[in-house]
């Protein structure tokens, strides 16, 4: 995997973002922008959600193994 810096004005910033997000191709994008409280409590949520459906067996995991493997 590769990683991309790029520096961009301002104003042209959240229109490369957006783009950038719809890329099949780009696994992960870091910003310098702080998360809003919204945000962190909505991936929570989500995270608890993940794991119930993986508690009921509607949801696969990844193995110990493969995980270590990718890092």
């Amino acid at each position: 995997m590769r990683q991309v810096t790029i520096y961009t004005t301002d104003k042209e910033y959240q229109h490369f973002i957006e783009l950038a997000k719809n890329l099949h191709y780009v696994k992960k994008i870091e910003t310098d922008e702080e998360p809003t409280k919204h945000e962190i409590l909505d991936n929570i949520k989500k995270g608890f959600e993940e794991m119930a459906l993986i508690k009921k067996g509607k949801l696969k995991t990844t193995s110990l193994n493969d995980f270590l493997n990718e890092l």
